[in-house]
């Protein structure tokens, strides 16, 4: 290079270092509306995540460096932009790993300059994630910026000045760069800092605009959710979310089948339906949030579904998975992480609005329980017969008359006094006794009862007026249709943390076309709070996976039962 260029150089330098800085922050605009944006900004990071924010602030200072000007053996460069950047706003192991790498970088690349070049650099990314936490929890400013940049460059030239050699050509080459690269770096960690300010807060202002979305979606949505998760209120949902977002449709499931779908592919996404998609059923597998940005990916077995992207939401009721919400988008590759997350938060939000209805319907179901189980135990028919019983055997056997009325009013005051919410399984077993008691008087050996019950499990808690509409449900549809009548055989025993109830008998079974009915509200009739009371109830207190279980065979009889958590801390504070 002549004298001529190198004069022209030392007379333009500054405004082509900050021609090289417009192309750096043309990067920091791309990387504004990137994924990696919001890793800047986030309270905790992964190591994977760090990585990514080296890699990429290193990729800034590199090129920064091979953008530098070459003059008298050094190059004026906008090298520190990316690490002081770094530093700043992501925190001090990012600005350090960022700083030694490209400061590294730089003394591989040699030259007289190229150890203190480097070394400077390394100190600059340690200066700025210091200077980081100490502004915490504010993000510095660019003018931070300006003035760290400026006393990195400071320190390079004097690193410089002090071990570089010959001196002569050290302070020639200081006298001719310190203010053009100060000036540049000064610029570009301002411009980048600027772009990355201006693109957060615009990302803010898009998720406040969200938040008051999701907010409006869930003061519309918590009357119909107070019905709990059912086809009826998924679909007022679903059409919630569809008309109050730019959603193509919306579809609800439970865990296995679809209970809402509306808006497009409602002609093969049909309510009812089996889960059929691969992307709902892996969030079903996993209880995690699964996003498809491609139609391939949602795992439609329909080739012209107009379904092409979409992001589904585990739905849970007291931490238990109970369905999914699905957002599905008419275009491909559209969804965004406000877009992720903001489906996220309302699968939130409705998680909390299932378990506020739970508890709602916890609380009614223990009053209406109350209230059956005071009027249901007064049956009339039952009090008829038994009385006649004990009338009929006056003559014949008056101290069996005698015992009998003592079972009957033991009985009554159970079911009369004021009703707890637990009693211990001895206290719901002698309630049983009482009942059975008088049942045997009334039909005698065509009634037979068997017990097995361990000795540790007596002082259990257990929800009140539990065993005994099960045991009365044996006897009246089991056993007393038949003939030659039956055995009711109630177990209990402990399994880990559990007690488990069996009630069973021999008697006529429940036919296969009813048995997913036996359960249901509405269905059946009979004494006492019934099986779909007790099931419920157990649902409330404990969830979902607590229900009755039921294992049924026509002409060969029926077994009930029921798991109930033995630690005393769970039942307090679910019941």
């Amino acid at each position: 290079m002549d004298n001529s260029s190198i004069d022209i150089l030392d007379t333009n330098l500054s405004i082509i270092l900050v021609q090289r800085i417009a192309i750096i922050a043309v990067f920091a605009y791309v990387l504004s509306h990137t994924q990696a944006f919001r890793l800047i900004f986030k309270e905790s990071t992964t190591g994977r995540e760090k990585l990514t924010l080296v890699f990429i602030f290193s990729l800034v200072s590199i090129a920064g460096t091979y953008f530098g000007i070459p003059i008298e053996g050094a190059l004026a460069n906008v090298r520190d932009t990316g690490t002081i950047v770094a530093g700043l706003l992501v925190g001090p192991l990012v600005g350090t790993a960022t700083g030694f790498i490209s400061g590294l970088h730089r003394i591989y690349l040699g030259g007289f300059t190229a150890v203190q070049c480097g070394v400077a650099t390394m100190i600059g990314g340690m200066l700025a994630g210091y200077i980081h936490i100490r502004t915490k929890p504010k993000t510095p400013e660019w003018i931070t910026g300006i003035i760290t940049g400026v006393s990195v460059i400071l320190i390079s030239m004097g690193l410089i000045l002090l071990f570089a050699k010959p001196f002569d050509t050290a302070w020639s080459l200081v006298k001719k760069i310190i203010i053009p690269m100060s000036l540049a770096n000064a610029v570009g960690i301002a411009i980048f800092m600027i772009i990355i300010h201006n693109a957060r807060q615009h990302q803010t202002k898009i998720a406040a605009l969200q938040t008051h979305k999701a907010l409006k979606i869930a003061n519309a949505t918590l009357p119909h959710f107070r019905q709990g998760l059912n086809p009826l209120s998924a679909e007022k949902v679903a059409v919630n979310i569809l008309n109050m977002t730019s959603a193509a449709a919306v579809a609800i499931t439970d865990l296995e089948r679809v209970l809402a779908h509306v808006g497009l592919g409602d002609d093969h996404h049909t309510k009812g339906i089996q889960v059929f998609t691969r992307l709902t059923k892996a969030c079903l597998a996993q209880g995690q949030v699964t996003v498809a940005q491609t139609q391939a990916e949602i795992g439609c077995n329909v080739p012209a579904c107009p379904l092409k992207s979409a992001v589904v939401v585990p739905l849970y009721c007291r931490d238990e998975l109970v369905g999914t919400l699905k957002i599905y988008y008419a275009r491909e590759e559209v969804l965004t992480a406000l877009d992720i997350e903001f489906a996220q938060g309302l699968g939130q939000v409705f998680s909390t609005q299932l378990e506020l209805a739970a508890l709602q319907h916890k609380a009614e179901l223990t009053a209406k329980a109350e209230l059956k189980a005071l009027r249901a135990q007064i049956n009339p028919h039952f009090l008829f017969n038994a009385l006649n019983t004990i009338v009929s055997l006056c003559r014949t056997n008056p101290e069996n008359a005698r015992n009998l009325l003592i079972e009957l009013s033991e009985f009554f005051r159970r079911s009369l006094k004021a009703a707890r919410d637990f009693v211990t399984l001895k206290e719901e077993l002698e309630h049983v006794d009482s009942y059975l008691t008088l049942e045997q008087a009334r039909f005698g050996q065509r009634l037979t009862i068997e017990q097995d019950i361990e000795p540790s499990v007596l002082d259990v808690l257990i929800p009140t007026f539990t065993l005994q509409p099960l045991v009365e449900n044996a006897v009246k549809h089991g056993l007393l249709s038949k003939a030659d009548g039956g055995t009711v055989k109630i177990c209990a025993k402990q399994t880990g943390k559990l007690i488990e109830i069996v009630v069973s008998d021999n008697g006529q079974g429940i036919p296969l076309d009813i048995q997913k009915q036996v359960l249901e509200f509405g269905f059946g009739k009979g004494a006492g709070v019934g099986l779909t009371n007790v099931n419920e109830r157990l649902k409330a207190i404990y969830g979902p996976k607590h229900a009755l279980m039921i294992r049924s065979m026509e002409g060969q009889g029926t077994t009930v039962i029921l798991q109930i958590p033995i630690d005393v801390e769970e039942v307090v504070v679910n019941g």
